[in-house]
């Protein structure tokens, strides 16, 4: 058997930066179950994503009974539900053994919990009251989660192109202007393949970063939220602050709104009866305002790229202009 320290854990599953929820409420249980479980079991990553969904299906079940003791009972597996899907990953990480199915299985196994336990919770409660105001909470919900997650892979995968874009470009710049230094007699030339290497291990992907904290452009330390942080200089302190307790500045996101649900809601209306539909509309409303501020940034971060893009294109260009014919004809060919 392994021995994996809780400190093996934390160093090495732990992400830089994570939901207010998962870093005070679940990380402090699932470091020490991860532990537990790499070290006296032979359980998988997928094997915990799949005893994920039956807890929140279990979680589910207990609200559709509805009584004050199953709503409770149900808040407390889907917060088991949820270590246990943090606990996938950890295992993963830890051991080395992540999968790509593994990691397509984690979100489809997500997004399945939160549309059986929208109907579960809302359901129970409209069979209970016949308050049709159940129903489209239910979809609401639904169509929230499916929102958010959409947003934030699409915001992912474009400023993905916009961060390549930016640095093949510059990549290219910098390539060129060598060869224009050399021709010119200035530098001894640097093999375009060369440049371009050691440009791209220098600019090498961080997995675990946020998309939000990438830098882009001619300099590396230059950041694509440059002009949100001038309009907003008092983020940048909250952002430090929350950044070393491994907070996020996003602190209503999917996570918070499908706890805000599925665990405050039905608490709550275990002794208000009734809580579900204002605590589930307060949740959604939170993480909406979240989600506007991302999309501010992202336009914001828009007209950044296409500031930079246009200077590298003008870089390109005028290092192209100084190069002889025969150093275009051969680099066209390389």
């Amino acid at each position: 058997m392994a021995n994996f320290t809780l400190d093996d854990v934390r160093q090495r599953t732990y992400k830089a930066r994570d939901a207010w929820w998962t870093v005070l409420l679940v990380d402090p249980l699932a470091s020490r179950l991860v532990k537990f479980t790499a070290n006296r079991t032979n359980i998988t990553p997928n094997q915990l994503t799949v005893g994920a969904l039956i807890l929140g299906l279990g979680a589910g079940g207990c609200w559709a009974v509805g009584t004050w003791p199953m709503l409770l009972v149900g808040a407390l597996l889907y917060h088991l539900s949820f270590t246990l899907d943090c606990m996938d990953g950890k295992i993963a990480r830890l051991k080395g053994t992540g999968s790509i199915f593994g990691a397509w299985l984690d979100y489809i196994f997500d997004r399945v919990r939160v549309l059986a336990c929208a109907i579960a919770l809302m359901g129970g409660a409209y069979a209970r009251t016949g308050n049709v105001a159940y129903v489209w909470t239910a979809v609401a919900v639904v169509f929230l989660d499916m929102l958010r997650y959409m947003d934030a892979l699409e915001i992912y995968k474009v400023r993905s192109q916009m961060r390549n874009k930016l640095r093949d470009l510059g990549e290219q710049a910098a390539a060129l202007e060598a060869v224009a230094r050399a021709a010119r007699g200035e530098v001894p030339a640097v093999p375009v393949d060369a440049e371009l290497s050691s440009a791209e291990r220098a600019l090498g992907n961080d997995p675990e970063a946020d998309m939000e904290d990438r830098v882009v452009g001619d300099n590396p330390n230059v950041a694509l939220q440059a002009e949100f942080n001038k309009k907003f200089p008092w983020y940048a302190r909250i952002r430090d602050a929350l950044l070393r307790g491994r907070i996020r500045p996003h602190l209503i996101s999917g996570i918070e709104f499908q706890m805000g649900v599925f665990i405050v809601a039905p608490i709550v209306a275990a002794v208000i009866p009734g809580a579900i539909i204002p605590v589930t509309v307060l949740s959604g409303i939170g993480m909406l305002a979240f989600e506007l501020v991302i999309i501010y940034k992202f336009w914001l971060s828009s007209r950044t790229y296409t500031k930079s893009l246009g200077k590298l294109e003008r870089r390109v260009e005028e290092a192209r202009a100084q190069l002889p014919q025969e150093e275009l004809e051969r680099l066209s060919l390389a």
